[in-house]
């Protein structure tokens, strides 16, 4: 398979001063699920924001390509870089009780982005949200396009969204952590819901997660971030047999045992989180060396 989004050298920094990421380059092939995984603050969330171009205005990227379709989005004039980017990709933002706008019906925060940026009609927009919803199991699909936010629960509005980001047919969404904020039975169903959409529309996903157990269920290939920096990029199956970096392997140790209740936990040694950290600080002298 061809990489569809292909990162390279890609650097960021706030405020004009610390590297929030660090030269970071990753492949997601076309139709491939690749998992971003690693401790919060590594910057996962980042990356997926810089290939959607919603960074917050402090974190400004410095260098680096970002190829989306055989085409490098920081090269395009803003404008051109948000259109082809909202005619190619959607995001599965990662708190289903913020992400929907409180003062609408849902039937508009699905349809909009058809009509108004891909110029879709009115009755087309609508039939294809009506189809999606009931493709994500909402019954009642027509009812639920009338309602507002607050009259769905936090699952309900987890599957709206996931209808939301696949009503153009994308060819890449990055899932931003979509399970974080519901209970375990929920996770699982919405879970099998995105790989089931996944699989059906071929699109390729770059997911967010802090979960090596989700990545092991859902995801093709990985990529592991420390402080902005990636350490390990992987095959899953590759991976969970014989992970290559030291604070990879660590990584997967401290995963909890769920068929072992007795089983401790293994947090990451002090000395791993020293070598990568002195590993990351050599790469940072060096680029600014440069």
């Amino acid at each position: 398979m061809s990489a569809f989004l292909s990162i390279r050298n890609l650097s960021a920094v706030v405020n004009g001063g610390a590297r929030i990421l660090r030269s970071v380059s990753l492949d997601v092939a076309a139709g491939d699920v690749r998992g971003l995984v690693g401790e919060s603050g590594a910057g996962k969330s980042m990356i997926g924001k810089a290939v959607l171009g919603i960074l917050p205005r402090a974190i400004e990227v410095v260098e680096g390509e970002i190829w989306l379709d055989g085409v490098d989005l920081l090269r395009l004039k803003p404008a051109e870089r948000r259109r082809r980017i909202g005619a190619t990709a959607a995001l599965i933002p990662q708190d289903p009780l913020t992400a929907l706008n409180p003062s609408r019906r849902i039937g508009p925060q699905i349809t909009d982005r058809l009509v108004d940026i891909l110029g879709w009609s009115r009755a087309d927009a609508q039939a294809r949200a009506l189809d999606l919803l009931a493709e994500v199991h909402i019954p009642d699909a027509a009812r639920v396009m009338r309602n507002y936010p607050h009259e769905l629960s936090g699952g309900m509005r987890q599957r709206v969204l996931i209808a939301s980001a696949f009503a153009a047919e994308p060819k890449l969404i990055v899932a931003d952590e979509p399970t974080t904020a519901l209970d375990v039975t929920v996770q699982k169903q919405i879970l099998r819901l995105i790989a089931g959409m996944q699989a059906r529309h071929g699109t390729a996903i770059l997911f967010v997660t802090h979960d090596l157990g989700v990545v092991s269920k859902v995801c093709g290939s990985l990529s592991v971030l420390y402080a902005g920096q990636v350490i390990e990029n992987a095959a899953v199956r590759d991976f969970f047999r014989a992970p290559a970096h030291p604070y990879s392997r660590a990584l997967l140790a401290a995963t909890p045992k769920y068929t072992d209740p007795t089983a401790g936990l293994n947090p990451v040694p002090e000395g791993v989180i020293t070598a990568v950290r002195a590993e990351v600080e050599k790469a940072e002298k060096a680029w600014r060396h440069d």
